[in-house]
């Protein structure tokens, strides 16, 4: 069966203050050393998963993740889906996301005949069996919940991007990083602890609770409610914080745009290309005018949410990731916005 367990080289151990260092990983047991995972009844689930181990890579169908979320920011969806049928890329830009998502850095190698439905099509930097803990790193994650069913809790957008793409669907497969192992767990008792370890984000678009139990059984546009403030946090990334290891981080950030209102959106046109600037840029400059210990959301400061010394990591406006953003769709290399944009007209 493809959909199995596969051991990653390298464990991510972390040591004291963030230190990161490298220990053999050994294939999960089928017997789980012996260690009971819980009785399950009625279907056996991702029951293949349930000795899984944290640091392990699972080869995984997409369509089998549950969500941890209700939304997505579907312009940063719309980007993805931009570059990979409008882009402007030597070798183009899904296959990149698909390697790194594999723990395999990004694409080495592609034709006009590729295609992510068969990976043999392409050539990622680092072949399978040779990771490192920095291709490891940022690979998207799971948890294995109950009767091992897996819940994403870094990767929607990404995913769902792979789903909507011509050449992906739900039949598509790549590796996830197992975050934590809670399939021995009750229902209530796992959820629980996903709500104690931010494993989760149980918020709608307007920052009302939602049952967990109606959270997404899978990924895909048509999963998920739009959230306008997680998409503006995604093009906001590198200009007044920057992205981090903290789950739903940009959600945290989106909540504190909406809820604190520390600018003015009413005249943010989400179709114009200059309104979205002016709007990044106005977030952004309040972001960054924080003092780092502010208290961002859920008791996570700027400083724990990545917020950046200066606006743009210090550069000009005509420089740096804010001039990257900018640049309109007839460019050599539009900007994440223009991509958007122009994938939405196609819609």
């Amino acid at each position: 069966m493809r959909r199995s367990v596969i051991s990653a080289l390298t464990t991510l151990v972390l040591l004291g203050a963030g230190t990161l260092v490298s220990t053999p990983a050994v294939a999960a047991p089928l017997a789980c050393d012996g260690i009971s995972t819980g009785s399950f009844s009625g279907s056996a689930g991702g029951s293949e998963y349930l000795c899984a181990k944290e640091g392990d890579l699972l080869d995984v169908r997409i369509g089998d993740v549950h969500a941890t979320q209700p939304s997505l920011g579907y312009d940063e969806v719309y980007y993805k889906l931009g570059r990979y049928t409008l882009g402007k890329d030597a070798i183009n830009k899904k296959f990149d996301d698909w390697c790194e998502a594999n723990g395999q850095i990004q694409a080495a190698t592609a034709t006009s005949a590729s295609t992510l439905k068969d990976p043999s099509s392409f050539t990622c930097q680092i072949p399978v069996g040779q990771e490192t803990a920095e291709s490891i790193a940022p690979m998207k994650t799971v948890v294995v919940g109950p009767r091992g069913d897996l819940y994403l809790t870094d990767g929607h957008h990404t995913l769902t991007s792979f789903i909507e793409t011509a050449d992906g669907g739900p039949d598509l497969h790549v590796r996830l990083r197992v975050l934590g192992n809670l399939s021995g767990l009750s229902e209530g008792a796992f959820w629980t602890e996903m709500e104690k370890n931010k494993w989760v984000w149980s918020r709608d678009v307007d920052g009302n609770q939602v049952p967990v139990q109606s959270l997404p059984k899978s990924v895909g546009l048509a999963n998920f409610a739009d959230d306008k403030y997680r998409s503006l946090m995604y093009f906001s990334r590198d200009i007044g914080f920057a992205a981090g290891t903290i789950p739903f981080q940009e959600f945290y950030w989106g909540a504190w745009v909406r809820d604190a209102a520390p600018v003015d959106l009413t005249n943010w046109n989400r179709d114009d290309l200059s309104s979205y600037l002016s709007t990044v840029k106005s977030v952004t400059k309040a972001q960054t005018a924080l003092a780092g210990d502010a208290v961002v959301d859920s008791g996570f400061t700027a400083t724990d949410l990545g917020v950046l010394p200066a606006w743009n990591d210090g550069k000009a406006e005509s420089k740096g990731e804010f001039a990257k953003l900018s640049k309109p769709y007839t460019d050599d290399k539009p900007g994440k916005i223009a991509y958007a944009l122009a994938y939405k007209a196609t819609l």
